[in-house]
């Protein structure tokens, strides 16, 4: 995947998607990314593709 976005910016794009998502659903230290995104996919009921999936969306708008 071409990473076009910053974090910053896609953290807003989801929040705009799901206004129930908040800063601390997408805060993680470093070396638990993984956790952070797991929660995500609980959060909005997404499989870990999908989530993968929306993630790329994020880089063509």
């Amino acid at each position: 995947m071409n990473i076009i976005r910053s974090w910053r910016e896609q953290k807003i794009l989801l929040k705009r998607m799901f206004p129930f998502l908040s800063d601390d659903d997408f805060w993680f230290k470093e070396g638990e990314k993984e956790s952070m995104l797991k929660n995500l996919q609980q959060k909005l009921g997404k499989t870990r593709s999908e989530l993968d999936l929306l993630f790329a969306e994020l880089q063509q708008h």
